[in-house]
């Protein structure tokens, strides 16, 4: 497997190179007001402690950053507490003598806050900052004042702990009882995890973090190696000494500009410029089994590779963003270490990893996940802030200053040595003396010299005169100074009341601010519980969104299989309906062809039965029919009754109904309004039929069959009913139709139509007279007897016959 990288540096390779190629341009933007981020990365005892902070003799990373940083802003730091960090991840800048009574403050407590430069070097670690490179940045702004702060935690089972603190009793190793717990005792006060907030500025620092002001070299590494004895490290299988928790070392430069004389610094907030470099000794990756680790060792492995996954999560979703345009939310609350450098992965300065590797055959494996997570961030684009403006003041103003000052005590030592206050009264006594006149020759070498006293006398009177005359002017000066100085003490207790109101209102004002600070920070605890548990809720909502979307997919495609699944099946329906309608053609020919057939032979058997009953109404009347087979019949002839006729009081006939052939199925029965009553024996009835004066769609979406009752007149003059049926089925547009399969006709003929006498009437026939009695059709059609087409027996049986 092949990996490639910005830069390789082999085995042998010097510290020296490594920090001129890494560290180097961080440290010179850190002096350009630029932040950076540097850490080390790998698997457990690949060297990655040994990288940033080296051994003796050969110092690493980090000390050569601080050696750097104080030789290039050596002669331009300001005095102690001249920049004061607040507690929201800002700086103030206070004047000379603010500063002058915190020092003097400082120096009276008991415990320093900053080392003592003055104290001898550990020898502990006095070799390892002994760098003789020099190395410096070369333009440093020399018109303007700097100071350094460090801090130093560490991120142990996902908790940031301030290894700065001072606490009694080793409060990073305190002692544990059997039930895992602390034991509690005077002594021992167990440490407090620190809380990550948000500046105003929206970049992330560790509040109450201690951060100690250092001025060399040999301050900040004393401070770093103090921390450094209270960082967690444990025995595990893969190393002796193994870290088991990240420790960051925060170093910060805090500069302003001088005033436009060169020798103050700016009271100006806005031109303070807080830049910040992070030296991170990441603890190692490595499985837990290959540790042997249990119980709390196990668990800090855990949260160990937990936090080292983060990251790798963290920088993969910024490449996908990148990557593909996306705007996924890149998870940086999951794990503390992410979520302190939020800001460097968002933009804010320069981000730089050493992947460190161990060439052992059981590191193998792990070896290839950390260069394949390495080789991946290479691929991360971060933006970079831009350059801060300038302040408008004239640039050299420090050496210009300097140069004049050094000019004017040069001119002074030439006038008559340096500058105090009894060389300025001589010389005010002299410049005043010079002005008196001057006094004559005071020799008398003659006794009888009149002349040289007098001249004396005079001037001395005119001095005296001088002198009287500039004590009246001193003492009316010294007058006017002691009113000046009364009213001037007036109007400075006057200013002092009025200042005092003013600080009562403004301590009345603090006061106030406090409260409302307080209350802020209380609601900003709450409301970052509520950003984690809502960051909690948004995950559980996205892994459902997820898996909705995957069901989601598995059900189109389901939906789509089903689809084409359908299709196939109305395809194969459609095939077997045409199979199914041809064969029910050619069932429905044969049919048709059987019922004509029979219809035919039903016709021919109708008309021999026409034929006879044609031939028993024009029979002759006195004709009888020659009866061989019955000669007993004619000795005992038999009593018959006259014909019935049509009497009003004869008892009504009972009407009988057809039923379908397909009595169990749904019919629609379409009886038009202008049909008439027949009252005829047979009468059609179709039972569960629902009976309708006009065919509508909503009844035909209820039933199967359909039978329309339709009438007209005969060409005898007789009523001819007609039956037309057929089956519904739907149509594909959603309607019904109907086909019509069947027609049958109903005929009647009245019973009153065509009547013939036979014999002449006679009410009260004799028993002998039996043949000449009243007949017509219908009497006669009622005892004739149903013979079967071709038979041999003739009309008059069929006439003689019993009634049915």
């Amino acid at each position: 497997t092949q990996y490639s990288f910005k830069e390789v540096f082999g085995t042998l390779v010097v510290q020296k190179e490594l920090f001129d190629v890494v560290a180097k341009p961080l440290v010179e933007d850190l002096i350009r007001g630029k932040n950076g981020l540097l850490f080390t990365y790998g698997v457990t005892g690949s060297g990655k402690t040994h990288t940033m902070t080296g051994s003796p003799g050969d110092g690493g990373l980090l000390p050569r950053c601080l050696d750097m940083i104080f030789n290039s802003i050596g002669p331009f730091q300001a005095k102690r507490f001249v920049f004061k960090l607040d507690d929201k991840n800002g700086v103030d800048v206070q004047c000379e003598v603010d500063a002058l009574l915190e020092r003097q403050k400082r120096d009276a407590m008991p415990v320093p806050k900053t080392p003592s430069g003055k104290r001898q070097i550990d020898p502990e670690f006095a070799d390892m900052i002994n760098v003789q490179d020099h190395c410096k940045v070369e333009e440093v702004d020399e018109d303007n004042v700097y100071s350094v702060f460090v801090s130093y935690i560490e991120i142990y089972n996902n908790y940031i702990y301030d290894l700065l603190e001072e606490a009694p009793f080793e409060p990073i190793k305190p002692k544990w009882n059997n039930c895992n717990t602390p034991v509690r005792n005077g002594d021992f006060i167990p440490p407090q995890s620190k809380i990550l907030r948000e500046d105003q500025n929206h970049n992330m620092y560790v509040t109450g973090c201690t951060e100690v002001e250092v001025k060399s070299t040999e301050e900040a590494f004393e401070v770093f190696w103090k921390g450094q004895k209270k960082r967690r490290i444990a025995n595990t299988q893969l190393n002796r000494e193994s870290s088991r928790s990240h420790s960051v070392f925060i170093i910060k430069l805090a500069q302003a500009p001088l005033d436009a004389d060169g020798d103050n610094v700016l009271q100006e907030k806005e031109q303070i410029t807080l830049s910040q470099l992070s030296l991170v000794d990441l603890a190692g990756s490595e499985r837990t089994n290959r540790t042997k680790a249990e119980g709390n060792r196990l668990r800090e492995a855990g949260n160990i590779n937990q936090s080292l996954m983060t990251l790798r999560t963290c920088i993969e979703v910024l490449r996908e963003n990148q990557m593909y345009g996306t705007n996924k939310m890149v998870p940086y609350r999951d794990s503390k270490l992410t979520h302190l450098f939020k800001n460097y992965f968002d933009g804010e300065g320069k981000v730089r990893m050493i992947v460190c590797v161990n060439p052992k055959a059981e590191d193998y494996e792990e070896s290839l996940q950390v260069m394949r997570f390495a080789e991946m961030t290479q691929e991360v684009e971060v933006a970079r802030p831009v350059d801060r403006p300038l302040c408008g003041l004239t640039p050299g103003r420090r050496f210009r200053n300097q140069a004049f000052r050094e000019e004017l005590a040069r001119k002074l030592e030439i006038r008559g040595g340096p500058i105090n206050g009894e060389t300025e009264e001589q010389s005010a006594s002299e410049i005043f003396l010079q002005n008196f006149p001057p006094l004559p020759s005071c020799e008398l070498l003659d006794v009888n010299d009149d002349q040289t006293l007098p001249k004396l006398i005079e001037v001395l009177e005119k001095r005296h005169k001088l002198r009287q005359m500039l004590s009246e002017e001193f003492a009316k000066n010294v007058l006017a100074f002691k009113t000046m100085l009364q009213e001037f003490d007036s109007s400075v207790v006057s200013k002092e009341n009025y200042i005092q109101g003013k600080l009562s209102e403004k301590e009345k004002t603090i006061a106030g601010q406090k409260m409302e600070l307080e209350r802020l920070e209380k609601k900003i605890k709450t409301l970052e519980y509520k950003i984690e548990i809502l960051e909690k809720t948004a995950t559980i909502y996205e892994e459902d969104k997820r898996n909705l979307q995957q069901e989601l997919e598995s059900k189109s495609q389901k939906l789509q299989r089903q689809a084409s699944d359908k299709r196939r099946l109305e395809a194969r329906l459609q095939g077997m309906v045409a199979e199914t309608t041809m064969k029910w053609e050619k069932e429905c020919e044969r049919r048709v062809a059987a019922k004509q057939l029979e219809m035919q032979n039903k016709l021919w058997v109708k008309d021999e039965k026409l034929k006879q009953l044609k031939a028993i109404v024009t029979e002759p009347k006195n004709e009888k029919p020659e009866r061989p087979s019955r000669e007993r019949d004619r000795e005992k002839p038999v009593q018959r009754s006259v014909s019935p006729s049509p009497v009003p009081n004869a008892p009504p006939v009972r009407l009988r109904h057809r039923r379908s052939r397909s009595a169990g199925e749904r019919w629609v029965d379409h009886k038009p309004p202008s049909n008439l009553p027949t009252d005829t024996v047979m009468q059609p009835h179709v039972p569960h039929a629902i009976t309708v004066a006009a065919a509508s769609e909503k009844a035909l979406a209820k039933c199967d069959k359909y039978m329309l009752t339709h009438q007209e007149l005969a060409s005898d003059g007789e009523i001819e009913t007609k039956l037309i049926k057929g089956d519904v089925f739907k149509t594909r547009g959603g309607g019904q139709a109907v086909q019509f399969t069947e027609v049958e006709t109903l005929k009647q003929e009245s019973p009153t139509g065509r009547k013939r006498r036979s014999s002449p009437s006679n009410p009260d026939p004799p028993e002998d007279a039996a043949d000449s009695e009243w007949t017509d059709v219908e009497t006669r059609c009622s005892v004739a007897v149903e013979m079967r087409a071709g038979s041999a027996l003739g009309p008059g049986y069929q006439h003689h016959a019993q009634p049915k």
